[in-house]
């Protein structure tokens, strides 16, 4: 499946050299502290080292829980159980009884300490109940409906996490994650098609002349695909263009993360155009030292002026109704609500980060 924001991360299996010394920090075993953490991709994981430990926190436990919410209904033998069973644990998480797995916990933490609308994960869960069924997508605007649902409801509650405000700068969020979620798609073409997924917008395949159904019965690249993967790439940097906006807009602290994610999603695209758009045969990747230099140039984004009077936007369609219930000044579903998880919730999770870190560095000098 095509998700930016939500790949395995590096797998760390000689990690028994760290068990008891990250135990003995954290005090959960391991297995359960690596489950909550794996929702970080390599691209996430590097720029969320760039976020304050303010948001880096509750962001790992918001991946954390995709993550596994997405492999409940998408590996499952019973995709419709296991959407029940997740809506199940949500009513309890907003109801402030969240069950013993940790990382229902964690999100019980944040949903209450942040006033995280429950329209934001419901949309999260459609979208990857959209991959089970296998959805057909007729259309940019379909498209960027799943990708409203997979990664705009991400953005949003990472804008919330940050304290951002404000129709605009949510909008940008939630926009930049539909943007990252149609590079992903572009990359990732031949990959989800070996799958039996097509997110190319179908309408667009058939200009090309490309009829949908019979190209999947034998992936192939060719000219016609290269285009629609362009105009694919195209529609994201639309999306990226309008980002720039929200991320001047963010908290100084948050600003070179996100920008950093932006820049490097971005440069997925670009390095898959110089490549001849060829995702059928091959994995775009964007080199190390490029990746390195882009996360430099992020980091002078904490001295970019905030947008002040930029120019007001009206949202992206198919996000429209996330920004709606993100800028509510309170979620009616949190009202009166008292968490009762954590209360050393920061300090735990960012314990959480730097295990995380040691095993990938540890997975890395094993190979």
């Amino acid at each position: 499946m095509s998700k930016p924001l939500l790949e395995a991360a590096p797998s760390s299996a000689d990690c028994l050299a760290v068990r008891s010394e990250v135990s003995a920090q954290i005090g959960y075993d391991l297995a359960a502290c690596r489950a909550l953490m794996r929702g970080g991709s390599k691209s996430f994981f590097a720029a969320s080292l760039m976020l304050p430990a303010r948001v880096r926190a509750p962001a790992s436990a918001l991946y954390a829980y995709c993550r596994l919410a997405d492999d409940a209904i998408d590996l499952g033998s019973d995709p419709f159980a296991a959407m029940a069973t997740l809506r199940a644990k949500l009513d309890a998480i907003y109801a402030g009884r969240p069950g013993p797995d940790v990382e229902d916990l964690a999100l019980c933490q944040v949903v209450h300490r942040f006033t995280i609308p429950r329209v934001l994960l419901d949309a999260l869960l459609e979208g990857f109940l959209w991959d089970a069924q296998g959805r057909r997508y007729e259309t940019l605007a379909d498209v960027q409906d799943y990708g409203a649902r997979v990664a705009g409801a991400v953005g949003a509650m990472m804008a919330l996490v940050m304290g951002a405000k404000g129709t605009q700068v949510l909008a940008r969020a939630c926009e930049l994650g539909v943007a990252m979620q149609l590079t992903n798609i572009a990359r990732d073409v031949g990959e989800d098609a070996r799958n039996g997924r097509l997110y190319l917008p179908r309408e667009w395949l058939r200009e090309a002349g490309v009829d949908p159904d019979a190209w999947m019965l034998a992936p192939v690249f060719n000219p016609a695909i290269a285009q629609v993967t362009q105009r694919l790439l195209d529609a994201a940097e639309v999306l990226y263009l309008r980002a720039e906006q929200g991320i001047a807009a963010l908290p100084r602290d948050c600003r070179p993360a996100i920008h950093a994610a932006r820049l490097v999603y971005a440069e997925i695209g670009e390095q898959l155009s110089r490549s001849g758009l060829d995702s059928i045969t091959q994995r775009t990747v964007v080199p190390r030292s490029r990746k390195l230099a882009l996360l430099a140039r992020a980091a002078g984004s904490a001295f970019v002026a905030p947008a002040g009077q930029a120019q007001a936007m009206a949202p992206l369609p198919a996000i429209a109704y996330l920004v709606e219930a993100a800028e509510a000044p309170l979620a009616p579903e949190l009202a009166g609500k008292e968490s009762t998880v954590w209360q050393r919730f920061d300090e735990r999770m960012a314990r959480l980060m730097e295990m995380h870190a040691r095993l990938v560095e540890h997975d890395r000098l094993s190979r």
